[in-house]
């Protein structure tokens, strides 16, 4: 069917090649497109339509034209539009065998297939994105960050997960991982930094974070830039706006998205003129001082498409100090032609974000809103452009590409406990720890004619810690794609190349402060420059990464589909010292390293498909792990760095076997399943731990750890309702026995003194980490589940359930002590058209207000006694336990109304 009238139909249509072509009829012989749920609104979308390949629901296929055109949305309007169950049914019929065997040109443009104007109710269908999903011919996967490498789900080795537009407008949900964490079983999110913006997606037992210092375990593309950024591999989600993003898929481990692949990558595709036609004004207020506003519009003329989103949040915040305040943008300008398609985009965003933290749970019981040693807040800005392109040289090869400019600064001020004390044997100064050779030098008010400080300066003391970054990077990839049968066999091949620098301008300061009521630390003035613990830092760092990749999928049979393919990484990290007084921090870093894959599937019958894979990945040391790696010089963690011995790179090594399938009934039932293992092991593990000084830790590698569990989705779907549920049990552990400081945990023991031990004459406390103690911060089980339901056409009513079992605490890898308690939490969404083009909704999320915890660690009760002198509500002496955990969102309402055309 690659015949010159079907590409004229496909152009025409966009949708002939679904039931023509045998690259879909192969692995989908059931060419009956994914059901539509009731939808909510938004504005119209239509597919790409510039390729001649197998198209499936919402996804480019191989060889795609177009960029930009994964995941389409659904189209408005919200209700009124009910599932398009005679279509369906008519285009079930074919039979897959006899498709695939249609060789004859002429055959192309037979009248058995559906004609064109039915095809835009398929291809708007959100089916392949809602929870659940797991259909074998539900849409397609990349094969690589890059547009145009995709290749039918049915014949990826490994699990999918999704997430579209649809599930944002569904759910209210504005910030992407809270999207994914209810459609994805794997999925959860962790709370570190107490703000719903600033939230960890964790996947199988691997992190994503806006935070440095979370060891980063998964490769994040937007529109097929990587956005991982240069100093930590941290990732910004707040500065996605929702109603830009098109579609979200993340897989497991997968050499072909390069670096920091260990649990997987996610790719992230945008919005454009060619995949959304309309505009949507949408309006929202309601708890806790939110109101918000976006707009989005797109528009094409055949040849040319643009797109413009724009959105701004403003949120007071459930607890004290944790305003909000969110401005982002998305932009698209594209130009298709005859076997090309191209793309330039613009991300913007300029955000603030009260970041407070874990707090005391004595603290938390007094008032679920108070914080412990405020101000904590961040300040993100981001420019990005970028530009991809897609060109078909003939009918079996295309090229693809991407180009990006990125520049990204953030600040961030963190209040904490000062661990300055009276000097042992230099009465009437401070030192750090009280040790006397680490007395504490400063310029300022009140500080002696030699720079000492004086002890008596004042009581109880803090410290206001303060960093940034300003990071300006750059990068491209490169990609050729060929589709040429091998010895009569339907095959894929991709091959391709990337590169990315990132420059990081990194300073970092601490001021002496002191505790007001609710432990806020004001500032005193006194900037800190000795000890070197504590000096201003004034870094530059260069990360070059280089990549080689290739992926062949080739059909042994018309059942059995073999994937191989592979990617060899280069990284040099290099840390300059741009204040010429600490060379040590000097260092130029090198990995390298190749990383395979393998994988295969096959089609047990009509409805069921088998799949097995394996693959390996690596990430390289961030320059922050890098220059933080000393046991001897623990760095104060998100600021200062020292001189520090490399770490090694982590390697991953993972293993998926599964099955998906699906059912149809004879009317507009369909049900969508999924079920899968996965097991993958670290080698030389990153691990963040902490020292006995507060706020202060380092960072070393702990030998193996170990993410194994089961996945399990479903999805049942007909004219009114939309039901689904998935369950994910992730069993994280440590699987290599060691000795790691705890200084704040209860139950550890007295560390022998020993190499690396602190020059202290008391010594931290220790744990002994044994092989099968598992990973803080994981619960083992996940559940979620929700349901849509069309009480009329006009009135959708819906609810969603995320559920999670218990984790242990930071600080408690030997699991001694009680973990963090489990939690259910459940949220409403009710959407009303009062018209064709104004529909009004309400949202309520932690329906039973539910109190629960997102993260927990330990604090030195000692400090903080001290601090709370200060506080009238607790006083002297007040704290008695030494968890902390940061509390989730209470009960929130809101109100909004959206016009759309």
């Amino acid at each position: 069917m690659a015949g010159r009238q079907v590409r004229r139909l496909v152009q025409a249509a966009g949708v002939a090649a679904l039931l023509c072509s045998p690259a879909s009829a192969q692995q989908a012989p059931t060419t009956t497109p994914a059901q539509q749920t009731p939808p909510s609104g938004g504005g119209a979308t239509t597919p790409s339509t510039t390729t001649p390949s197998t198209t499936t629901p919402g996804t480019t296929t191989p060889g795609a034209a177009a960029p930009n055109a994964a995941a389409p949305t659904p189209a408005p309007p919200a209700a009124t539009q009910l599932p398009p169950v005679d279509i369906i049914q008519k285009k079930a019929q074919p039979a897959p065998k006899t498709a695939a065997k249609k060789a004859p040109k002429k055959q192309a443009v037979a009248p058995a297939p559906a004609p064109p104007s039915e095809a835009p109710p398929q291809l708007d269908t959100p089916a392949t994105y809602q929870p659940g999903e797991g259909g074998i011919d539900s849409g397609s996967v990349q094969m690589s960050p890059v547009e145009g490498s995709a290749i039918p789900i049915g014949k990826y080795p490994g699990a999918v997960g999704r997430g579209s537009a649809e599930d944002f407008n569904r759910t209210g949900y504005t910030y992407a991982p809270e999207v994914l964490q209810q459609t994805v079983p794997g999925v959860i999110l962790e709370d570190a930094q107490g703000n719903v913006f600033q939230r960890n997606l964790q996947y199988r037992g691997f992190e994503s974070s806006p935070v440095n210092g979370v060891p980063q375990g998964l490769a994040v593309y937007q529109n097929g830039v990587r956005i991982n950024e240069s100093f930590g591999d941290i990732v910004n989600y707040d500065f996605l706006p929702d109603n830009a993003i098109s579609g979200m898929t993340i897989i497991g481990a997968n050499p072909v998205f390069g670096l920091n692949a260990l649990g997987g990558a996610l790719t992230i595709m945008m919005r454009d003129g060619f995949n959304y036609q309309g505009a949507e004004l949408n309006v929202m207020g309601g708890s806790f001082g939110r109101y918000q506003g976006g707009l989005a519009v797109g528009a094409n003329s055949g040849s040319w498409g643009g797109f413009l989103a724009l959105e701004g949040i403003h949120d007071d915040g459930y607890r004290d100090f944790s305003a909000s305040r969110i401005r982002r943008m998305y932009t698209d300008l594209g130009a298709r032609g005859d076997g090309t398609e191209f793309h330039l985009n613009f991300t913007g965003a300029a955000n603030f974000v009260g970041v407070t933290a874990a707090a005391p749970e004595q603290l938390l019981d007094l008032n679920w809103a108070n914080t412990f040693t405020s101000p904590q807040t961040t300040k993100n800005q981001v420019a990005m452009i970028s530009a991809n392109g897609n060109i078909e040289v003939s009918p079996t090869w295309s090229l693809q590409g991407v180009g990006y400019y990125r520049w990204f600064k953030q600040s961030h001020v963190d209040g904490n406990i000062s661990e300055a004390e009276e000097c042992n044997g230099i009465p009437g100064v401070l030192c750090l720890e009280g040790e006397d050779d680490d007395q504490l030098f400063g310029i300022g008010p009140g500080v002696n004619a030699d720079g000492s400080i004086p002890e008596d300066i004042a009581d109880p003391l803090g410290s206001l810690d303060q960093t940034s970054q300003v990071a300006n990077s750059f990068g491209f990839s490169g990609q050729a794609v060929n589709k040429d049968s091998i010895a009569g066999y339907k095959n894929q091949f991709l091959i391709g190349a990337s590169y990315d620098r990132g420059n990081v301008a990194y300073g970092a300061t601490s001021t002496l402060g002191s505790f007001e009521p609710k432990f806020v630390v004001n500032s005193l003035g006194i900037l800190l420059v000795a000890p070197s613990e504590v000096s201003p830092r004034d870094l530059t760092t260069i990360n070059d990464y280089y990549g080689v990749y290739f992926s062949d999928t080739v059909d042994l049979t018309s059942d059995l589909a073999l994937t191989v393919g592979g990617r060899y990484n280069f990284a040099r990290v290099q840390i300059l010292d741009d204040t010429g007084t600490q060379p040590q921090l000097n260092g130029d870093n090198t990995f390298q390293r190749f990383n395979p894959m393998v994988g295969a599937t096959y089609l047990l019958n009509p409805g069921l498909t088998l799949y097995a894979g394996y693959a390996e990945a690596n990430r390289a040391p961030t320059p922050a792990e890098l220059a933080c790696s000393d046991p001897a010089f623990p760095c104060l963690l998100e600021s200062f760095l020292t001189a520090d011995p490399p770490l090694d790179q982590v390697v991953s090594h993972t293993w998926e076997l599964g099955l998906r399938g699906r059912m149809q009934g004879y009317n507009s039932e369909r049900f969508e399943w999924s079920a899968g293992l996965f097991r993958a092991l670290n080698s030389d593990d990153i691990y963040q731990i902490a020292d006995e000084v507060s706020g202060r830790g380092y960072f070393d590698n702990v030998g193996d750890t170990l993410r194994q569990g089961i996945e399990i989705g479903g999805r049942y779907t007909d004219a009114r309702w939309m039901l689904y549920a998935n369950y994910a049990l992730v069993h994280a552990t440590f699987q290599s026995a060691f000795i790691l400081p705890s200084p704040d945990n209860p139950l550890a023991f007295e560390c022998e003194e020993g190499p690396g031990s602190p020059a202290s004459d008391d010594e931290p406390n220790c744990l002994q980490v044994n092989s099968g103690d598992r990973i803080p911060g994981v619960p083992l089980s996940r559940f979620k589940t929700g349901f849509d339901y069309l009480i009329t056409p006009e009135w959708k009513f819906g609810a969603d359930l995320v559920a999670a079992s218990s984790q242990f605490f930071y600080g408690d890898e030997a699991n001694l002590n009680a973990p963090l308690s489990g939690y259910a939490k459940v949220d409403l969404h009710t959407f009303y058209d009062l018209t064709e083009n104004v529909q009004l909704y309400g949202l309520i999320y932690n329906l039973f207000n539910s109190q629960y915890g997102l993260f927990g660690n330990f604090f030195n009760l000692e400090a903080a006694n001290e601090a709370s002198e200060a506080n009238p509500a607790t006083g002297d002496d007040f704290f008695t336990n030494p968890r902390t955990i940061t509390p989730a969102p209470p009960l929130v309402a809101y109100g909004g109304m959206k016009i759309h055309y």
